[in-house]
Order: C-alpha cells, then sequence, then structure tokens
C-alpha cells in the first residue's frame, strides 16, 4: 500500500517512512526537489494572484520594478525618471533582456504586457492597481513613456508584472501552462500539476517542484530523500521533529506576514472602543509565540508592515499583555464577572488555527470574557469575514508591499466587496489621513503622514496586531546558499548549491 492511501495520524513515524521506501525509489540525484504545500495555479504573470504561482513567476521573468528590504521601488529591468506629477519614462538596463525563446526583450514587449492587462476585455486580475495609466508610448526599443490619468507618488511600485513577449502575446501563446520570461530559471515541463520542473539559466541546475498537500507526508518525504528543501507550511511540531535529524538543516528567518485579530465595528459590543482595547490587554502575544508556534513569530507592534518598512511604524506602549487593565475597562464598559461579556470568535479549521484560537479564548476567559469558538472549512469561513458575519475573527496579510493597501483595508468606501475594510470600519478622520497621504507629493511626506495613520489606528483599534511570521527553511545537508527573503519568495534559488 503507498502512502497516500493510508491514515497518516495513527501511524508510527518510522513505519511510515519503511512504507515510503517500498512505495517508491529516491529520484535521481541531479534535480533539486523542492516540496510545496500547494501546486503554483498559473505561469501567467499577467494573472497569477496565489503565492505559489507568484514566487515561481519571479524566477521565470523579470519585471520593470522591484522593491529593496525597507520596500522602497528600485530597478530591475529599468531606470526611470519622472518628467512631471503625471509622466513617467523608464530606461531598459542591459541585463535580463533576453527572452528565453532567443529574442531581444525591448520596450515594445513592455507595452504589450501592460497593454494587454488594462484591456478590461482580457480581465487580468492587476487591472485594479494599473488603471491610474492613462497611455503607454514606446519611445525607442530602450525606452518607454507612461502617461497617468492622475499623479501617483507610488507608480513605479506597481509596474512589477513580469514582462512577455510582445509577439508571443499576439499569437496568444498559453504562458500559464508554457511559461517565456526573461528570468534566471527557464521552464521544462509541467507534465502534471503536482511537478514543475525548471532550470537555471547559468549553470543547467534543474529544479523540480512537487506538491505535496499534507504537511506530515511532505516532511517524511524530505527525511527519506524524495525531497531537499521544504519552505514554510510546516507545524511547529514537524519542524522540531525535523530538526532531530543529523542530515537536515533548520533555518528560520523574521518574515513580513502580518496576523491580526480583527473585530465587527458594526456589532453593538466589539463596536466598543472600550471593550477591543479590553481585548487587546488580554492577550498574551508572547505566550503564544512561545508555547504555539515555537517561537517561529515576532510580536507585532505596527499595523500592516514591520517597522523597517519605509512607512512603517512601531509602538511598544500600546496595549501589552495586562490582565489588571483589560478588566478594569471591562468595568467600564459594564461586565463584571457576575455578568461577563459573551463573544463569539472564528476561524478557519485548520488544526494550528483552532490551537491559537482556543488560547486567546482561554486569556480572555481569565479577564471575564465567555468567547464561543466557531471553526469552519476555509471557504465559509472567508465568506463570513467578507460578509460582516462575525464579531471577532483572525487572518494575515501575506507579500503586501505598498502602503496604498490602508485604503483597501481600512477607508470607509472599501466595505467588501469594494476593498477589504472587513471589520466596516468607519472613520472621517481615518478616510481623511489616507486621502492626505494618497495625494503627497514624495515619498518622505507619505512616509509621515502614514505613520500618523498607523497611529490614529492604534487609537481606533479595529485590528489587535499579533505577530509577523518568521519563515522557516529545512534543507538536506547537501543544499547551501539558499536564503530566506522577508516577503518569502524563492529568490533563494537562484544563489542555492546542491551537492549530491
Amino acid at each position: 500500500m503507498c502512502l497516500s492511501r493510508l491514515k497518516l495520524p495513527i501511524l508510527p513515524i518510522f513505519s511510515l517512512i519503511l512504507m515510503l521506501a517500498a512505495c517508491q525509489s529516491p529520484p535521481s540525484p541531479s534535480h533539486l526537489h523542492f516540496g510545496l504545500a500547494s501546486a503554483p495555479v498559473s505561469l501567467d504573470p499577467r494573472f497569477a494572484t496565489d503565492a505559489t504561482s507568484v514566487r515561481i513567476n519571479r524566477l521565470l521573468y523579470r519585471a520593470l520594478v522591484d522593491f529593496d528590504e525597507q520596500l522602497h521601488p528600485v530597478p530591475d529591468l529599468a531606470t526611470w525618471q519622472q518628467l512631471s506629477s503625471t509622466h513617467y519614462r523608464f530606461h531598459l538596463g542591459q541585463a535580463g533582456r533576453q527572452f528565453h525563446n532567443g529574442s531581444q526583450l525591448t520596450a515594445t514587449d513592455v507595452k504589450a504586457t501592460y497593454d494587454f492587462i488594462l484591456d478590461v476585455n482580457q480581465a487580468s486580475p492587476h487591472r485594479g492597481s494599473l488603471t491610474v495609466i492613462k497611455e503607454i508610448k514606446v519611445i525607442d526599443p530602450d525606452t518607454i513613456d507612461f502617461l497617468l490619468h492622475s499623479p501617483d507618488t507610488l507608480f513605479p511600485g506597481r509596474l512589477v508584472v513580469g514582462i512577455l513577449p510582445a509577439t508571443l502575446i499576439q499569437n496568444q501563446h498559453p504562458f500559464n501552462k508554457q511559461p517565456v520570461g526573461s528570468g534566471q530559471f527557464e521552464f521544462i515541463q509541467w507534465p502534471q500539476s503536482s511537478q514543475l520542473t525548471v532550470k537555471r539559466r547559468a549553470d543547467g541546475q534543474l529544479v523540480e517542484f512537487l506538491e505535496v498537500k499534507d504537511p506530515v507526508v511532505r516532511a517524511l518525504k524530505l527525511v527519506h530523500g524524495e525531497l531537499e528543501l521544504l519552505q514554510n507550511d510546516l507545524s511547529p511540531e514537524l519542524v522540531n521533529w525535523l530538526a532531530t535529524h543529523p542530515h537536515l538543516k533548520v533555518t528560520q528567518a523574521p518574515g513580513t506576514t502580518f496576523t491580526y485579530l480583527g473585530f465587527n465595528l458594526q456589532d453593538p459590543l466589539t463596536g466598543q472602543r472600550l471593550i477591543r482595547q479590553a481585548i487587546a490587554y488580554a492577550i498574551n502575544r508572547e505566550e503564544i509565540i512561545h508555547y504555539i508556534l515555537n517561537q517561529t513569530a515576532h510580536v507585532a507592534n505596527s499595523f500592516l508592515f514591520p517597522p523597517t518598512h519605509w512607512a512603517g511604524y512601531e509602538d511598544k506602549n500600546h496595549y501589552p499583555y495586562d490582565p489588571q487593565q483589560a478588566r478594569v475597562l471591562l468595568a467600564q464598559a459594564g461586565f463584571t464577572p457576575a455578568k461577563p461579556l459573551q463573544l463569539t470568535y472564528k476561524t478557519s479549521s485548520q488544526p494550528l488555527r483552532i490551537r491559537i484560537a482556543t488560547v486567546i479564548q482561554q486569556q480572555l476567559a481569565a479577564v471575564g470574557i465567555d468567547m464561543v469558538l466557531q471553526s469552519y472549512d476555509w471557504g465559509t469561513f472567508y465568506g463570513d469575514i467578507k460578509a460582516g458575519r462575525f464579531q471577532l475573527y483572525t487572518l494575515s496579510w501575506v507579500g503586501i508591499k505598498m502602503p496604498d493597501i490602508f485604503h483597501y483595508a481600512f477607508h470607509s468606501d472599501a466595505i467588501p466587496p469594494a476593498g477589504a475594510n472587513r471589520g466596516r470600519l468607519q472613520n472621517t478622520q481615518i478616510d481623511a489621513l489616507i486621502v492626505q497621504a494618497e495625494q503627497a507629493q514624495s515619498l518622505a511626506e507619505q512616509g509621515q503622514l502614514y505613520r500618523e495613520l498607523q497611529r490614529r489606528l492604534f487609537e481606533e483599534l479595529p485590528y489587535v496586531p499579533l505577530w509577523y511570521e518568521d519563515h522557516v527553511l529545512v534543507t538536506h545537508s547537501q543544499v547551501t546558499g539558499y536564503t530566506l527573503a522577508a516577503d518569502g519568495n524563492y529568490d533563494g534559488l537562484n544563489t542555492v548549491k546542491f551537492t549530491p
């Protein structure tokens, strides 16, 4: 019997490893095998939105612009000049300008890529962030102009879509399954959704991405040698177990995935600021990080972005763990041990999220809050959150780089389905600060306004910031040179070395 048909929880680890050996022999050592929790959906950067697709597309395609460690926009394929408040000129450099089919990347390819995205009939999910573009003009093969409908200081940071060959776009080439980019890796084959092979152009190193949905099976395949590299999507217990194997190495690095506790501000109870503040004081985040997350996260004392972001802000004085202060605020709101506050908390059915919710439930009970947990499959849970059918919930923001996310998450005109203001925050002062920041004429002025906005959000408290999740890498000893990125991308494959 092969492992995929076994019920894992009832079998001891060593039995599973033996059965893995019986099911199949180790793969060819010339490939570096990268285990994924989910396969990519599309290798066309004009349509890719899931994290796995976006991370793999970064390897296959080059974009005009990338981001530095503080998430300032920096040149990738091109440098730029701002000729006026609504006119940007981009100059293509020399690096990364040969597509994998041998043709040269020019300004015509840039225009064709973005014209396609802006075409409403093509239904690209990236169109919404680029509608500020009024016109795209090719000046010469190395130069392209973007004319805007209105000033946008953040505009260069929006041009992060991988560039495709114009001739193949015109011929309706199936990039989603047969990508042709100019990145450091080129496509080899994708015979089935769970198995994708790419090749590093510099030295021919083959990397095979293999989807293994079950984290226990994924960890066992790493131990057995069917995989050489895993990144994230492992429970703390599995990471601890993998660390006991002498031929494996566990590496951890800070990440930017922001996890938070959200409130429904239209609810009669969670709409009260005193109650939200009491809950913030009652949660011992350090305890959860230590005992549940196994130190694979860092306390968040900021909104959405870590303080290292150019618009980042940190305030360690807001809402430290203080159960006595929580009780005082609850009493001011009219709740006592004889008349406890009763709330409901929604979370996904993922086991780790349920464990976290259970600990939060216990911590709130200690200050006099009776909280009922409700866990659902992801689709039901997320549908309820978007529809406003909740009092409290937890979610994470993954891979955000641009501070205009504050409009999408907190402006009163961004209530779903128009945006992600899931808590239904409606505050004229916060709306005004968001608009002021968006209209600022420089990044320095924007940074100052976004920091003021975050100070105001700490007072209003639509979220309780919980933590920034770390990235965890587990590799065989033959794998070296892979560096974890703060946003969890797979760029470490550009420099990784594998010695079978």
